[in-house]
C-alpha cells in the first residue's frame, strides 16, 4: 500500500507539515506556503498589498487555479534560459503528447478557452492560408457550430470570437435537421452531459454520419486519469482540457488532443504567425515545456493513493464541522467536471446563528484567510488543492467559528 507521503510527494517539495506537528502547533496564524521555497528573496505578493490564502474552494482562475508542483515549475525555469524555434518546441512536444495520450496529435493551447478558439478557427479554415487571414469575416466558409441547447455555457464565447455562429438544439432530430452546407463543427460540453439529451457516443456517430468534426470540452474533467484518453477513443475528433487545472500546470496552457488534420489547421492560427485569429493567444516556451512536465507527472502519479489522501483529509474536515451538534455534512463526487471528493456543510441556523454567506466571510477574512464555495444554503469545500497539512488548519477553523456562533 503506498504510503501518504509518497501519494503527495509531487504536490510540492516540502514535508508532510500535516503528520509532523500536532494539531496545536498548526494554529490559524501559520504559513505553511512560506516553506514551500526557501531560496525566495522577495514576498512580492507581502510588497504589493495582497493576501495570500488556503484554497479550499477548487481550481476556479478568480482564485488562480492550482499550485504547480515543483518538476514543473523546473521545466518552466529551465525553458526561460535558452532560445529555440516555437514552432519546432510545439512540433516535438505535441508528438510527445499524442504518444503519451495514444492518440494521432496534439498541441499546447493557451487554456481550454483558447484550444476551442484555434480548433474553431481551424475546422472554418482548414489550411487555406487565405481563410487563416480573414477571420473573423467568415464569408464564404462555413461557419456554424451546433451544440445542445442545455450545454450553453458563457465560455461559447470562443467559439464566437472566431466569427463562429452558434446553433442551439435540444434533440438528435434537431440537430440532423439544423446540420447545412454552413455547418462546421459539433461541440459538446462534458460537464453537462447529465444535462443533455444527447450522450457522447450518439454526438460522436452523428458527426462521423454527416462527415462533421466533432469537439468535447472536458476543461474541469481531469482527474480521472482515464478522461485523457476516453473520448479520442471514443471518436471524437478534437478534445481539449484546462492546463491549470486538475493537470497542475501553467494556469494560462491547456491542451487540444484529436485527429493530426484539424490540430494541424488549428496551429496555423497560432504564434509565431502574425496575421492571424490567435496571435494574441500565445504560448510561450516556458508554458509549453510547464505542460509537458505537468502531463507526464501526472500520468506517473499514484492516482488510487491521492484519492486516499483527499477522502482523509475531507472527512477530518466533516468530522470536525459534525463535532459542533447541530450540522449536517454531506461528501459526494461530481459525476462531471471536478470530480473529486467534495463537502457540503449545514446547519440549524436558529441554533448556530451564522449565515452560510457570514461563515464563508469569517473564513476568508482570518489569519490565514481561507477560500471556500457555496450558497445560501450551505458552505462548500475540497481539499485538493490544498497543502498538505493546511486541511487540519481548516477544519480547526471551521469547529472554531461554528462553535463562537454557537455560544453567542
Amino acid at each position: 500500500m503506498p504510503s501518504r507521503r509518497k501519494a503527495i510527494k509531487s504536490l510540492v517539495s516540502v514535508p508532510f507539515i500535516g503528520a509532523l506537528l500536532s494539531p496545536e502547533k498548526l494554529t490559524a496564524s501559520t504559513n505553511i506556503v512560506n516553506n514551500l521555497n526557501t531560496n525566495l528573496t522577495r514576498d512580492y505578493f507581502k510588497e504589493l498589498g495582497i493576501r495570500t490564502f488556503i484554497n479550499a474552494a477548487g481550481t476556479y482562475t478568480s482564485m488562480t487555479g492550482s499550485l504547480m508542483p515543483k518538476e514543473v515549475i523546473e521545466a518552466i525555469n529551465y525553458g526561460a534560459l535558452q532560445y529555440v524555434n516555437l514552432d519546432e518546441l510545439q512540433d516535438k512536444v505535441g508528438e510527445r503528447i499524442a504518444d503519451l495520450l495514444d492518440c494521432e496529435y496534439a498541441t499546447v493551447s493557451s487554456g481550454c478557452f483558447g484550444a476551442m478558439s484555434i480548433a474553431m478557427a481551424g475546422v472554418m479554415c482548414g489550411k487555406d492560408q487565405k481563410k487563416v487571414k480573414q477571420l473573423p469575416n467568415t464569408k464564404g466558409m462555413r461557419n456554424e457550430v451546433i451544440m445542445q441547447d442545455s450545454h450553453t455555457i458563457g465560455y461559447a464565447q470562443a467559439l464566437t470570437n472566431v466569427g463562429a455562429k452558434v446553433i442551439k438544439v435540444k434533440t438528435a432530430k434537431e440537430l440532423e435537421k439544423a446540420i447545412n452546407r454552413k455547418t462546421a463543427m459539433l461541440w459538446f460540453l462534458n460537464a453537462n452531459t447529465d444535462r443533455g439529451e444527447i450522450k457522447w457516443k450518439e454526438f460522436v456517430a452523428l458527426g462521423k454520419k454527416h462527415n462533421i468534426p466533432t469537439f468535447i470540452d472536458c476543461a474541469a474533467d481531469i482527474p480521472p486519469v482515464e478522461n485523457l484518453f476516453r473520448f479520442t477513443k471514443m471518436g471524437f475528433d478534437m478534445v481539449a482540457f484546462s492546463g491549470g487545472k486538475g493537470l497542475r500546470g501553467p494556469q494560462s496552457a491547456g491542451l487540444l488532443l484529436g485527429k493530426r488534420e484539424y490540430i494541424e489547421a488549428a496551429r496555423l492560427h497560432t504564434p509565431p504567425r502574425g496575421e492571424t485569429i490567435g496571435r494574441g493567444m500565445k504560448v510561450n516556451k516556458e508554458e509549453v515545456l510547464g505542460m509537458l512536465a505537468a502531463l507526464e507527472l501526472y500520468l506517473s502519479r499514484d492516482h488510487d493513493a491521492e484519492w486516499k489522501v483527499w477522502e482523509d483529509q475531507i472527512n477530518m474536515i466533516a468530522d470536525a464541522a459534525k463535532s459542533v451538534g447541530d450540522v449536517e455534512t454531506k461528501i459526494s463526487v461530481p459525476a462531471y467536471a471536478n470530480c473529486v471528493p467534495t463537502l457540503r456543510i449545514k446547519w440549524d441556523q436558529n441554533k448556530l446563528k451564522i449565515s452560510p454567506d457570514e461563515l464563508r466571510k469569517q473564513l476568508r477574512d482570518g489569519d490565514p484567510s481561507i477560500q471556500t464555495v457555496g450558497d445560501k444554503n450551505s458552505v462548500g469545500i475540497t481539499t485538493w488543492m490544498m497543502v498538505p497539512g493546511q486541511e487540519i488548519i481548516v477544519s480547526q477553523k471551521i469547529k472554531s467559528v461554528l462553535e463562537n456562533s454557537k455560544n453567542s
